[in-house]
């Protein structure tokens, strides 16, 4: 699933093409891709049309629209990539894709944005934008952090609240409520650099060393964004449909069996949650208990 640096190659790629611009017409070819959008594609549709999009914004691995009319300037498009959702400028002459969900016409006749999805498990809310500790937020995700990337991000305070979780540090990584935007890869990399084990309780951690994992993390965004985010497959893609390469950069994650860039001990790997953890067993070792 695409995760911070993915979803800012995208929402970079969407500003240059689509701030400003006004929609004509928005033609839902899936319903899954609006599942989210409980009033249905009636309602979705018409909610959109004749709206000037007047920002594209990003909180973590959510991206959304601000949009606007004269009338009502308080709307956003609040869109999920899922694990295979891609949004493509597209001429209008090009031959709708095979997995094509959603499409975005614009008043100027220029070209559209187009969702397609082979997995359906991303897609699109209208959404009323509230205002959460001064930043105007879609209310489906008011709750979620602040990500390292933010320029008000409190690192003080994502420390402290890492620390008062008690659980393994992993899994407060993830925690999209503390620090967004984080997923498996970046997880593991920021780890690897940090010289943590994925499972140490985050009771046990010094201040010092989450403030080390946290901004590791922040680093390894940084470069995988650099390098247009981390590509395993086909299906993350930019807006013009190119892959990002920062998979060639990686030290751990998807390595199992190869040697660890620091130390050349084979990296490992271990279930976790439905996914798994990699890591060098002698750069990071397990806590003891």
């Amino acid at each position: 699933m695409p995760e911070l640096p993915e979803v800012e190659v995208v929402r970079l790629g969407l500003d240059e093409h689509i701030t400003g611009r006004t929609l004509s017409n928005v033609e839902v070819h899936h319903p899954r891709a609006i599942r989210r959008h409980l009033l249905g594609a009636g309602d979705f549709t018409g909610r959109l049309a004749n709206r000037k999009v007047v920002a594209t914004r990003r909180r973590g691995k959510y991206l959304w629209l601000e949009l606007a009319t004269d009338m009502d300037p308080d709307l956003a498009l609040l869109a999920h990539l899922g694990m295979s959702g891609q949004l493509l400028i597209q001429p209008a002459s090009a031959p709708d894709e095979k997995h094509l969900r959603v499409r975005f016409r614009f008043a100027d006749d220029g070209p559209e944005l187009r969702f397609v999805d082979q997995r359906t498990f991303g897609g699109f809310l209208v959404d009323d934008l509230v205002t959460v500790d001064g930043a105007a937020l879609p209310s489906a995700i008011a709750h979620i952090g602040r990500d390292p990337m933010d320029p008000r991000f409190d690192a003080k305070a994502a420390v402290a609240a890492l620390r008062r979780k008690k659980t393994e540090l992993k899994r407060a990584l993830l925690d999209q409520t503390l620090v967004s935007g984080i997923g498996n890869i970046y997880a593991d990399e920021a780890l690897w650099r940090a010289r943590l084990h994925w499972s140490r309780p985050t009771e046990t951690l010094p201040s010092a060393k989450a403030a080390e994992v946290l901004t590791a993390a922040t680093e390894v965004m940084r470069e995988a964004l650099g390098q247009g985010g981390t590509s395993f497959d086909a299906l993350y893609v930019n807006v013009n449909g190119q892959s990002g390469y920062f998979d060639r950069s990686l030290a751990v994650y998807g390595q199992e069996g190869l040697p660890c860039p620091r130390c050349g001990t084979a990296v490992r790997r271990e279930p976790f949650m439905n996914r798994s953890s990699y890591f060098c067993p002698r750069c990071q070792r397990r806590a003891r208990t």
